[in-house]
């Protein structure tokens, strides 16, 4: 028997091999996953499973760096309303979600703080970082983290998540579409086109596309309705380290080096005020 942790029934109960798209049970002591077509997949040593058909590779994830980064500001508290933001769509309607799937989920932060808010909830942080799986892997104990390809076919069974998250991340409309059940819905919170706006110009920042918002429609809306949006916005101060942290743990960190970045932040006044401003909006299949 592994002294590790149980995975969550439920949670497994949502998977299908990549192989051959058949269901997955645990095998002793929670070791590993295999389907009846005898297709097998070990657990990890840091708890979570990789799931990917033979000779596949999923497109570069996070880092380790990245990922450190990720995990000690999230840790911080300070993109908690954005997490409770997001909880507050998860949650909205007349009967609470009991399955969630998390699509780029990295280390499972938001997952965790949702399911934090939904007792009788388990779910499945998706992400192709084994580096962030790792995290992940630990971040609730209703959680299970899968190393996975977010562009092609989820391992996820046909329509049996209640709610699917979209976090700053990759969305899927067609395989989201296929997961949900017919009464779920997907969250996703995107970038507002402020959002780090302080940062942007003085550390040469990404800017947020301004046509955002028409690309979300546009990959989503041949397979999900959009249901509703809305808005996100506060300001924090935050310190220099925590800045450097904060860009560390995003897409700009593989844009700036060590250096460059190190000097931009050494200009900025202390405390450093950051606009946080998303949206969150919901999607839900059929007319």
């Amino acid at each position: 028997m592994s002294g590790r942790r149980p995975w969550p029934a439920a949670a497994v109960a949502l998977l299908a091999c990549p192989v051959c798209t058949g269901p997955l049970a645990p095998g002793p002591g929670d070791t590993g996953l295999r389907c009846p077509g005898g297709h097998a997949f070990d657990r990890a040593r840091q708890g979570h499973v990789t799931l990917l058909p033979p000779g596949r590779t999923p497109a570069a994830g996070d880092s380790a760096p990245m990922v450190a980064d990720r995990v000690a500001f999230l840790g911080s508290g300070a993109f908690a309303g954005v997490s409770r933001a997001l909880g507050d769509a998860v949650v909205a309607g007349e009967r609470p979600p009991a399955t969630l799937l998390d699509l780029g989920g990295g280390t499972g932060h938001h997952l965790a703080a949702v399911l934090d808010r939904l007792p009788g909830a388990a779910g499945v942080v998706l992400d192709a970082s084994r580096y962030a799986a790792r995290r992940a892997a630990t971040a609730s104990p209703r959680a299970l983290a899968v190393v996975a390809d977010a562009w092609a076919r989820l391992p996820v069974r046909d329509a049996v998540v209640d709610r699917v998250l979209g976090v700053f991340a990759p969305r899927n409309g067609p395989e989201t579409a296929r997961v949900l059940r017919p009464d779920g819905r997907l969250v996703v919170v995107t970038p507002d086109r402020d959002h780090l706006g302080e940062l942007v110009g003085p550390l040469g920042l990404l800017r947020v596309d301004p046509d955002k918002d028409a690309r979300v429609a546009a990959t989503l809306e041949p397979h999900l309705v959009h249901r509703a949006t809305a808005g996100h916005r506060e300001v924090l101060e935050l310190s220099r380290s925590a800045v450097t942290t904060l860009v560390g743990m995003g897409p700009h960190a593989r844009h700036l080096s060590a250096e460059r970045l190190a000097e931009a932040v050494g200009r900025l006044p202390e405390p450093v005020r950051v606009t946080v401003a998303v949206q969150v909006s919901s999607w839900s299949p059929g007319a």
